[in-house]
Protein backbone atom coordinates (compact mmCIF):
# COMPACT_ATOMS: atom_id res chain seq x y z
CA UNK A 1 0.00 0.00 0.00
CA UNK A 2 1.55 3.51 -0.77
CA UNK A 3 0.66 7.01 0.80
CA UNK A 4 -1.81 8.70 -0.97
CA UNK A 5 0.48 12.08 -0.87
CA UNK A 6 2.95 10.40 -3.44
CA UNK A 7 0.34 8.82 -6.26
CA UNK A 8 1.30 11.85 -8.15
CA UNK A 9 4.97 11.56 -8.04
CA UNK A 10 4.57 7.44 -8.17
CA UNK A 11 2.85 8.50 -11.30
CA UNK A 12 5.49 10.45 -12.96
CA UNK A 13 8.18 8.66 -12.30
CA UNK A 14 6.88 5.03 -13.61
CA UNK A 15 6.47 7.02 -17.05
CA UNK A 16 9.77 8.48 -16.52
CA UNK A 17 11.52 5.30 -16.09
CA UNK A 18 9.59 3.81 -18.71
CA UNK A 19 10.47 6.15 -21.58
CA UNK A 20 14.65 5.96 -20.45
CA UNK A 21 14.13 2.08 -20.66
CA UNK A 22 12.60 2.23 -24.25
CA UNK A 23 14.77 4.74 -25.55
CA UNK A 24 17.70 2.55 -24.31
CA UNK A 25 16.21 -0.44 -25.69
CA UNK A 26 16.00 1.17 -28.97
CA UNK A 27 19.07 3.37 -29.19
CA UNK A 28 21.84 2.39 -27.08
CA UNK A 29 23.58 -0.18 -29.14
CA UNK A 30 25.99 -1.24 -26.32
CA UNK A 31 24.54 -3.70 -24.58
CA UNK A 32 26.44 -3.42 -21.05
CA UNK A 33 25.45 0.00 -21.19
CA UNK A 34 21.67 -0.35 -22.18
CA UNK A 35 21.27 -2.96 -19.42
CA UNK A 36 22.73 -0.46 -16.99
CA UNK A 37 20.53 2.86 -17.85
CA UNK A 38 17.65 0.36 -17.84
CA UNK A 39 18.65 -1.23 -14.25
CA UNK A 40 19.05 2.40 -13.06
CA UNK A 41 15.77 3.60 -14.12
CA UNK A 42 14.08 0.48 -11.95
CA UNK A 43 16.24 1.24 -9.44
CA UNK A 44 14.82 4.70 -8.52
CA UNK A 45 11.47 3.64 -9.38
CA UNK A 46 11.69 1.04 -6.68
CA UNK A 47 13.22 3.68 -4.13
CA UNK A 48 10.05 5.97 -4.94
CA UNK A 49 7.99 3.37 -4.63
CA UNK A 50 9.78 2.12 -0.62
CA UNK A 51 9.56 5.97 0.45
CA UNK A 52 5.91 6.46 -0.09
CA UNK A 53 5.01 2.91 1.09
CA UNK A 54 2.48 3.19 4.01
CA UNK A 55 2.12 -0.49 5.48
CA UNK A 56 -1.49 -0.66 7.31
CA UNK A 57 -1.01 -0.23 11.06
CA UNK A 58 -4.08 -1.03 14.31
CA UNK A 59 -2.81 1.01 17.35
CA UNK A 60 -3.82 -0.85 20.37
CA UNK A 61 -6.12 2.72 21.87
CA UNK A 62 -4.40 3.41 25.58
CA UNK A 63 -4.98 7.19 27.02
CA UNK A 64 -1.99 5.97 29.12
CA UNK A 65 0.68 5.94 26.34
CA UNK A 66 2.09 8.23 23.81
CA UNK A 67 2.87 6.27 20.45
CA UNK A 68 5.69 6.80 18.29
CA UNK A 69 4.29 9.25 15.81
CA UNK A 70 6.76 7.94 13.56
CA UNK A 71 9.02 5.24 12.02
CA UNK A 72 12.94 5.83 12.94
CA UNK A 73 15.63 6.77 15.12
CA UNK A 74 15.39 8.77 18.58
CA UNK A 75 18.12 11.36 18.13
CA UNK A 76 17.20 13.55 21.26
CA UNK A 77 15.59 12.73 24.90
CA UNK A 78 15.93 15.65 26.73
CA UNK A 79 14.21 18.65 29.40
CA UNK A 80 13.63 22.13 27.50
CA UNK A 81 11.96 25.33 27.24
CA UNK A 82 9.48 24.70 24.47
CA UNK A 83 9.16 28.72 22.71
CA UNK A 84 6.13 28.56 20.62
CA UNK A 85 3.12 27.40 22.56
CA UNK A 86 3.94 26.15 26.11
CA UNK A 87 6.96 28.85 26.84
CA UNK A 88 7.56 26.17 29.30
CA UNK A 89 9.54 23.55 29.99
CA UNK A 90 8.59 20.15 28.39
CA UNK A 91 10.58 17.28 28.00
CA UNK A 92 11.32 16.61 24.08
CA UNK A 93 11.62 13.30 22.53
CA UNK A 94 12.57 13.55 18.48
CA UNK A 95 12.74 11.26 16.37
CA UNK A 96 15.35 11.20 13.04
CA UNK A 97 14.05 9.34 9.77
CA UNK A 98 15.82 8.42 7.15
CA UNK A 99 14.95 8.39 3.26
CA UNK A 100 14.57 4.77 4.13
CA UNK A 101 12.13 5.13 6.53
CA UNK A 102 8.42 5.40 6.35
CA UNK A 103 7.54 8.65 6.27
CA UNK A 104 3.55 8.80 7.21
CA UNK A 105 3.46 10.83 10.46
CA UNK A 106 0.68 9.42 12.79
CA UNK A 107 -1.28 10.50 15.90
CA UNK A 108 0.44 9.81 18.93
CA UNK A 109 -2.50 10.09 21.56
CA UNK A 110 -6.54 10.55 21.02
CA UNK A 111 -7.95 13.66 21.73
CA UNK A 112 -8.97 17.22 20.42
CA UNK A 113 -6.34 19.48 17.70
CA UNK A 114 -6.03 22.96 19.93
CA UNK A 115 -3.68 24.00 18.00
CA UNK A 116 -2.12 23.66 14.24
CA UNK A 117 0.36 26.07 12.38
CA UNK A 118 2.23 25.91 9.40
CA UNK A 119 5.62 27.40 9.27
CA UNK A 120 7.69 28.49 6.03
CA UNK A 121 11.90 28.15 6.86
CA UNK A 122 15.21 26.79 6.43
CA UNK A 123 16.54 23.23 5.59
CA UNK A 124 19.03 22.21 7.80
CA UNK A 125 19.68 18.50 8.24
CA UNK A 126 17.36 17.52 10.29
CA UNK A 127 19.21 16.85 13.19
CA UNK A 128 20.99 19.91 13.45
CA UNK A 129 19.84 21.48 17.09
CA UNK A 130 18.41 24.73 15.09
CA UNK A 131 16.33 22.31 12.67
CA UNK A 132 13.50 22.41 15.19
CA UNK A 133 12.86 26.50 15.18
CA UNK A 134 14.59 27.20 11.78
CA UNK A 135 13.33 24.86 9.06
CA UNK A 136 9.90 24.37 7.41
CA UNK A 137 7.49 22.75 9.99
CA UNK A 138 4.06 22.56 11.31
CA UNK A 139 3.26 22.33 14.88
CA UNK A 140 0.07 20.52 16.03
CA UNK A 141 -0.86 20.43 19.68
CA UNK A 142 -3.53 17.48 21.14
CA UNK A 143 -5.39 18.01 24.42
CA UNK A 144 -5.81 14.36 25.35
CA UNK A 145 -7.55 13.22 28.42
CA UNK A 146 -4.19 11.85 30.46
CA UNK A 147 -1.52 13.96 29.75
CA UNK A 148 -3.29 17.27 29.14
CA UNK A 149 -2.19 19.32 25.43
CA UNK A 150 1.09 16.82 24.07
CA UNK A 151 2.71 18.82 21.18
CA UNK A 152 4.19 16.87 18.21
CA UNK A 153 6.19 18.93 15.62
CA UNK A 154 6.77 17.94 12.06
CA UNK A 155 10.08 19.28 10.72
CA UNK A 156 11.48 19.12 7.60
CA UNK A 157 14.95 18.04 6.86
CA UNK A 158 17.71 18.70 4.05
CA UNK A 159 16.12 17.22 1.22
CA UNK A 160 12.49 17.06 2.30
CA UNK A 161 10.60 20.14 0.75
CA UNK A 162 7.55 19.56 1.67
CA UNK A 163 5.05 18.54 5.04
CA UNK A 164 1.86 17.45 4.69
CA UNK A 165 -0.29 17.97 7.88
CA UNK A 166 -4.17 16.76 8.28
CA UNK A 167 -4.38 18.27 11.55
CA UNK A 168 -6.63 20.71 11.98
CA UNK A 169 -8.21 22.74 15.06
CA UNK A 170 -11.47 21.49 16.70
CA UNK A 171 -10.39 17.97 14.71
CA UNK A 172 -11.12 15.13 17.05
CA UNK A 173 -8.29 12.45 16.11
CA UNK A 174 -7.68 8.89 16.78
CA UNK A 175 -3.96 6.95 18.57
CA UNK A 176 -1.98 5.93 15.00
CA UNK A 177 -4.67 7.86 12.75
CA UNK A 178 -2.82 9.62 9.44
CA UNK A 179 -2.36 13.19 10.61
CA UNK A 180 0.01 13.81 7.09
CA UNK A 181 3.82 12.90 5.93
CA UNK A 182 6.88 14.15 5.30
CA UNK A 183 8.41 14.15 1.86
CA UNK A 184 11.93 13.18 1.41
CA UNK A 185 13.86 13.03 4.96
CA UNK A 186 12.53 15.12 8.25
CA UNK A 187 12.13 14.84 11.71
CA UNK A 188 9.38 14.58 14.52
CA UNK A 189 9.16 16.04 18.00
CA UNK A 190 7.31 15.69 20.52
CA UNK A 191 6.60 17.73 23.35
CA UNK A 192 5.36 16.28 26.46
CA UNK A 193 4.66 16.98 30.97
CA UNK A 194 7.43 16.82 32.77
CA UNK A 195 5.73 14.29 34.90
CA UNK A 196 5.74 11.56 31.59
CA UNK A 197 7.80 8.45 32.16
CA UNK A 198 10.14 7.66 29.06
CA UNK A 199 9.74 4.21 27.88
CA UNK A 200 12.18 4.68 25.20
CA UNK A 201 16.25 5.45 24.87
CA UNK A 202 18.70 7.67 23.07
CA UNK A 203 19.51 5.73 19.45
CA UNK A 204 16.62 3.56 20.00
CA UNK A 205 14.74 2.47 16.36
CA UNK A 206 11.00 3.27 16.86
CA UNK A 207 7.81 1.97 14.67
CA UNK A 208 5.53 4.42 14.31
CA UNK A 209 1.85 3.76 15.95
CA UNK A 210 3.55 0.86 17.60
CA UNK A 211 5.94 1.79 19.88
CA UNK A 212 5.00 3.58 23.14
CA UNK A 213 7.38 6.32 23.79
CA UNK A 214 5.99 7.15 26.71
CA UNK A 215 3.39 6.85 29.81
CA UNK A 216 1.14 8.75 32.35
CA UNK A 217 1.43 8.91 35.89
CA UNK A 218 -1.62 6.88 35.89
CA UNK A 219 -0.34 3.77 34.32
CA UNK A 220 1.32 2.58 37.44
CA UNK A 221 -1.94 3.16 39.69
Amino acid sequence: MFHKEGFTIILITFFLVAIIALLAHFFVKVPGLRIGIQMAALLILVLVLQFFRNPSRVAIQNPNHILAPVDGKVVIIDEVHEPEYFKDKRRQVSIFMSPINVHVTRYPASGVVTFSKYHPGKYLVAWHPKSSTNNERTTVVVKTSEFGEVLYRQIAGAVARRIVNYAQEGDSVLQGGDAGFIKFGSRVDLFLPLDTKINVTKDQHVVGAKTIIATSINEEE
